[in-house]
């Protein structure tokens, strides 16, 4: 209450010179326009102060873990303070794509060849400047998983590369199957629920730097992807650690709360052309055993499984796939620390689906849980050109496992 109070004030006093300078005293020709507007300043700071900002809630199925997030990773336990014109959900979610800034990064693209005739496009950022690990045989090396449709070009992973970038480390970028440019070899694109391909790509890069720490990270279906893995091999993994932000943890779910009209229209329909987009160039792999003229008539995310994903990786139904490819249900068998980020008010995974109850039962599973943040949002500050709470999430995680990972099995 002492820190509301003191931040409360300082807000206040800011708003009220602020207005001094910006406001004619004579608005509606007396005081009373400013008196008005700061007001309302003032009862929105309140409000902002002691309903948005807010503590995020930790979850951990051990005392080791929690302890050594508090210790190295302390974002974790600071309030996150969103963007105090652009809190809501939908906002920050439709908002970072277009607001948050675009560092620059220099790929080397890897294509590498799968068991079935096909082949993976990986960008690499080497970092060989680095001044903190000029080995190149023992430079950390980070993983990262984009979203549903995405590639090495969001926004949200050139941030994570320019951070990883700052700590020395080298980071490598897994672009499923069929959306980086490159060509399909095999009628085959991807799913959350396969994990496949993550399993080439992660002992390819191993193979590569087997003295080097090893760490993934996962956004949105990206994350969903890692988690399957990590819940398929325990801890017969390469990886070391790994984090996952916004992920979806109960497809059922996340496809009902993306059907609502209002997600549908901001959200589901776009998603899908997205998925179209992506499926149409290589339309002439897949006629043979997918109806695309009904794919491309696909309305929603959900129709679109139905009628491309569930029929390509062989599932009988899309209940069946949709079981599968939901994360939740591997969450007890993670072997390694795992990091999970998610927003509450995140809509492409409502609240009443994240497995708290099964991340107390696993040591390895700490879930830090927002008030808001949307959906890959996680915008802090005025004017959140930058570093969003999820970039600094990740920074200090990857940070802390690298560096005092070793803390963990002494704990």
């Amino acid at each position: 209450m002492q820190r509301l109070a003191m931040d409360l004030r300082v807000l206040s006093r800011e708003l009220a010179l602020y207005l001094e300078h910006q406001v004619r005293v004579g608005f509606f020709g007396s005081g009373v326009g400013l008196s008005l507007i700061l007001g309302f300043s003032v009862a929105y700071a309140c409000y902002y102060l002691s309903s948005i900002a807010k503590k995020p809630q930790l979850v951990t199925g051990g005392k080791n873990f929690g302890r050594f997030l508090q210790d190295h990773c302390p974002v974790v336990t600071e309030t996150y303070y969103p963007t105090v014109w652009c809190w809501e959900s939908r906002g920050q979610t439709l908002l970072r794509p277009f607001i948050t800034a675009k560092p620059l990064v220099q790929y080397r693209n890897e294509l590498i060849k799968t068991a079935d005739g096909g082949q993976i496009s990986l960008d690499w950022s080497d970092n060989n400047d680095s001044s903190c690990y000029v080995d190149a045989s023992t430079r950390p090396t980070i993983l990262l998983l984009p979203g549903l449709t995405g590639t090495s070009k969001e926004s949200y992973i050139l941030h994570m590369i320019h951070l990883s970038e700052e700590l020395g480390y080298r980071c490598v970028v897994f672009n499923n199957r069929g959306v980086a440019g490159e060509n399909l070899l095999t009628p085959r694109t991807y799913c959350c629920a396969n994990t496949e391909d993550l399993e080439t790509v992660i002992h390819h890069v191993h193979s590569l730097y087997p003295l080097a720490p090893f760490l993934a990270a996962g956004v949105s279906m990206g994350g969903m992807l890692l988690l399957n893995y990590l819940g398929k091999t325990g801890s017969k993994t390469p990886l070391m650690a790994a984090a996952t932000f916004s992920v979806g943890w109960n497809t059922f779910a996340c496809s009902e709360s993306l059907e609502k009209p209002l997600n549908w229209l901001l959200f589901n329909y776009y998603l899908t052309t997205c998925l179209q987009s992506s499926v149409k160039r290589h339309r002439h792999m897949f006629v043979k055993q997918i109806d695309m003229d009904q794919v491309m008539k696909a309305k929603s995310i959900r129709e679109f499984d139905k009628r491309f994903t569930s029929v390509m990786f062989g599932y009988r139904t899309i209940d069946d796939y949709y079981t599968d490819a939901s994360p939740n249900r591997r969450l007890k068998s993670v072997g390694i620390p795992v990091l999970c980020l998610n927003a509450v008010d995140d809509v492409f995974s409502p609240s009443h689906a994240i497995p708290i109850e099964t991340a107390k039962q696993n040591p390895n599973v700490a879930l830090v849980l927002t008030s808001y943040g949307g959906h890959i949002g996680f915008l802090e500050g005025i004017w959140p050109r930058q570093c969003t709470y999820m970039d600094r999430v990740f920074k200090q995680f990857v940070q802390a496992m690298i560096e005092h990972g070793h803390e963990l099995s002494t704990m």
